[in-house]
Parts: structure tokens; C-alpha cells; sequence
């Protein structure tokens, strides 16, 4: 939970700090084209690969077996590189909108705050995730 608050709190604060002109935006768009188009590229991949493969990590049998076998060990690990797939991407994308004022990072910071939601590890969530599926029944079963 305290990895999530401060990624997302950081990422406000960038946000509140160059909007009240406390921090200076636009200082990159000038700078070199070809390293905008590079860091968009990147950022374009980076947030495309990372959202499926964070909400989908703890379905996969090898992690969900872990999770359920050593319970807060395989959470803390886990949960925290599914946070981070997500949470860096947020504030690069966040701080790289500011830098060139291109709202492509913009709308990216923005997909992955939506895709927060999916992941918020509230207590409920954390119990969930360390307990077996109960495996669906079918006519031939009984």
C-alpha cells in the first residue's frame, strides 16, 4: 500500500509542482526531435506491454501457485513487480509530458492511473490473490 500511495503521490506532486510554474514545463521540447520520437517510441512499448502483464500476472499457474503456497512472501514479491510495471511507466510518462509537453505521455500517465484501479491492493484484494480457486464444476462431476 505505501509503495502504491507514494509512486501515485510523487506523480501528483510533479503534477502540482509544473502546473503552478513552480517547476519549469516544456524544457525538452526544443531540445533534439529524434529523442522525443525515441522516448514517445519507448513509452508507447513500455506502457502497451506492461498493462496486460501486470493485471494478468497472478493468473499465470507458476505465480498463482507460489502466492497460494508461501502467501506473504510470493505477495510482497509479486505484488510489488506488478506495481512497478505500472507505477514507473505512470510517473515517467507523467514527468516526460512536462519535459515536451506532448500529451501522447499525457494520455499514457492517464491509461495507467486507470489501470491502478485493477491492481489497488486492498486488504481484500491481498486475501483473495493468496487463496485457492475453487476449480468450476461440471454435469459429469456429479
Amino acid at each position: 500500500m505505501t509503495l502504491f500511495w507514494s509512486i501515485v503521490g510523487l506523480a501528483v506532486l510533479a503534477v502540482v509542482l509544473f502546473e503552478t510554474d513552480v517547476l519549469e514545463s516544456g524544457f525538452g521540447a526544443s531540445v533534439d526531435a529524434n529523442a522525443e520520437f525515441i522516448t514517445t517510441i519507448t513509452m508507447e512499448l513500455m506502457t502497451i506491454a506492461a498493462i496486460p502483464i501486470a493485471l494478468k500476472m497472478f493468473k499465470k499457474k507458476r505465480i498463482h501457485k507460489e502466492l497460494v503456497e508461501v502467501k506473504a512472501v510470493a505477495l510482497r514479491k509479486w505484488g510489488v513487480l506488478r506495481l512497478t510495471m505500472l507505477e514507473v511507466p505512470l510517473l515517467a510518462n507523467t514527468l516526460f509530458y512536462y519535459a515536451y509537453m506532448n500529451t501522447t505521455f499525457g494520455y499514457l500517465a492517464i491509461i495507467l492511473l486507470i489501470c491502478l484501479a485493477f491492481v489497488y491492493p486492498s486488504m481484500d484484494r491481498c486475501l483473495a490473490d493468496v487463496e485457492e480457486e475453487e476449480q468450476p464444476t461440471t454435469l459429469n462431476d456429479k
